[in-house]
């Protein structure tokens, strides 16, 4: 497995790999890597020939409030766990690398990106955008996988990949959850035990829905009701965003009558997770 933390021994080593008219799969990380990173890596080696990651806490997607500087940076750890995972190549640039002095080009996908997190966290998905435009260039993968848990940075990949040609495929993989339903997260590290327990309030509610739903449930407000009910009742639970959306679009919805998803974003402490299930 190769480090490599600068775009041009970068671009030149995907060129060699190009040249043998091999698959590359790519997981973009902002490391700090857990199971669920893991997961996405095992997906991209069972189906692509060389594996690409990156680690880069991006910068440009945290807000002025946001935990940029507290961020765990665990580099050795996890290249170590990518070389375990059977990973080709680990690509860890700095700040500076990816955003030189004078950098001002920036990549958008209005519409999607002013909703839900990109109403609470303004810029975020800018930042996102941005980086993963850069990285695609860089790396040019035939195949990048992401999680599911972000559910509303899949849907805007999966627009920006669609809409500006890109030529490859942006590949789901679903939300990796610990033992006891918790989403598995590189912020779940910020939790005491007490708040540990109090998350759990975000996995329960889904499944809460989820079972209104499968027995037949199709109001959005007495859906969304039901969540905001459960993750109220636990006195460490700050709620930020609960929406019932299509689940293609992230438009509005009164009733579901095609798939549409629930999404969370939910204060514990002071960390911020999110979650999501699928409806339909």
């Amino acid at each position: 497995m190769k480090l490599l933390h600068t775009i041009q021994e970068t671009r030149d080593e995907i060129a060699r790999v190009r040249d043998e008219a091999r698959v590359i799969g790519f997981v973009p990380t902002m490391g700090a890597l857990h199971k669920g990173h893991i997961t996405l890596v095992k997906t991209a080696r069972e189906q692509c020939d060389f594996v690409v990651v990156s680690i880069f806490v991006n910068p440009t997607q945290f807000g002025p409030n946001e935990d940029l500087a507290k961020y765990p940076r665990t580099l050795e750890s996890d290249v170590r766990k990518c070389e375990d995972a059977g990973v080709d190549l680990v690509f860890a640039p700095s700040a500076s690398e990816m955003y030189p002095e004078g950098f001002d080009s920036w990549v958008e996908v209005s519409g999607l990106t002013d909703v839900l997190e990109g109403a609470t966290r303004p810029g975020h998905f800018r930042g996102v955008t941005t980086v993963c435009a850069k990285l695609f260039g860089i790396v040019r993968p035939d195949l990048a996988f992401f999680g599911k848990k972000d559910y509303q940075q899949f849907v805007i990949i999966k627009n920006l990949a669609r809409e500006l040609g890109l030529p490859l495929t942006i590949v789901p993989v679903d939300t990796v959850r610990e033992h006891d339903g918790l989403a598995m997260s590189s912020r779940n590290v910020y939790l005491s035990s007490s708040e540990r327990q109090a998350a759990l309030a975000l996995s329960r509610s889904l499944q809460l829905v989820k079972r209104s739903f499968d027995a037949g449930e199709r109001r959005v407000r007495t859906l969304q009701s039901a969540a905001e009910n459960m993750i109220e009742a636990e006195p460490l639970a700050k709620i930020d965003c609960v929406a019932i959306v299509d689940a293609e679009t992230l438009g509005p919805i009164e009733t579901i009558e095609r798939p549409a998803v629930l999404l969370l974003a939910v204060r514990i402490g002071s960390t911020r997770l999110i979650d999501n299930v699928v409806l339909g």
